[in-house]
């Protein structure tokens, strides 16, 4: 008789604020993300990148305070659009519409 043994291994979860190092990489993801038309994926989107930048930094380059911040961008959130414009412009990134 045969006996098959299992080995587990601890598999990480994927952080994809780790992938996040240029505005370019962060304009694509913006895009790809944009383009799913998903609200609530967009504002995670935008979380994983100010956790990439840095919340404290994001936190001094728009004003707004740390805290306030990862509440704005917690799941199930309704920030304003002005607040998210600040936090975008923080990146270095841009809006733009396309016909």
């Amino acid at each position: 008789m045969q006996i098959l043994t299992l080995e587990y291994k601890m598999i990480n979860d994927f952080d994809i604020s780790q992938y996040l190092d240029s505005k370019e990489m962060i304009a694509e993801y913006l895009s790809q993300v944009l383009e799913d038309g998903d609200m609530n994926a967009l504002l995670s989107a935008i979380g994983y990148i100010a956790k990439a930048k840095g919340m404290s930094q994001v936190s001094k380059d728009t004003g707004l305070g740390r805290e306030s911040l990862y509440k704005t961008f917690a799941k199930g959130s309704s920030p304003k659009f002005d607040t998210v414009l600040k936090v975008l412009n923080s990146f270095g990134v841009k809006l733009k519409a396309i016909a």
